[in-house]
């Protein structure tokens, strides 16, 4: 679940695995206070989150990474032919989701999580109606940016 996040955030490996590791350390740091007002999931969530938006504000800042170059992602599942597919389906689908805006693509990560509208809201601190309608505009834009291709 949290590589999941770190890949919509980062799409170098290497700072993908440093992503990965910040958030680890955030979430080990931060159990500590929890209080049990949301579901643990949703705490850890927002707290992978909040940890990636920091992350991609500190790469704005750095300018001289290579941003356009998807890396693969593992999968070791189904047979050559069907996993060669549903590789490229899913760096299809990560190129798309990266391309969003950064709210959206918080909140179409969190519904991919299974997260619901509400949950998405507490993580994001948005209201419910608002993560849906976000997440519909989003679902549109990935709809077309993927029948593009």
């Amino acid at each position: 679940m949290l590589s999941r996040v770190a890949a919509s955030y980062e799409v170098n490996r290497e700072l993908r695995k440093e992503l990965l590791q910040e958030i680890f350390l955030a979430v080990w740091q931060a159990m500590a206070s929890f209080k049990g007002q949301s579901s643990e999931k949703t705490y850890i969530l927002r707290i992978a989150h909040n940890r990636s938006v920091s992350h991609v504000a500190s790469q704005m800042r750095h300018k001289g990474r290579d941003d356009l170059c998807v890396q693969s992602i593992a999968d070791d599942g189904p047979g050559p032919e069907t996993g060669l597919l549903q590789l490229t389906q899913q760096q299809a689908l990560l190129a798309a989701v990266q391309k969003l805006p950064l709210q959206s693509r918080q909140v179409v990560t969190l519904f991919m999580e299974g997260l619901s509208y509400q949950d998405i809201a507490e993580v994001c601190g948005i209201s419910s109606a608002n993560a849906g309608m976000i997440l519909n505009r989003a679902r549109q834009t990935l709809c077309k940016e993927l029948s593009h291709e």
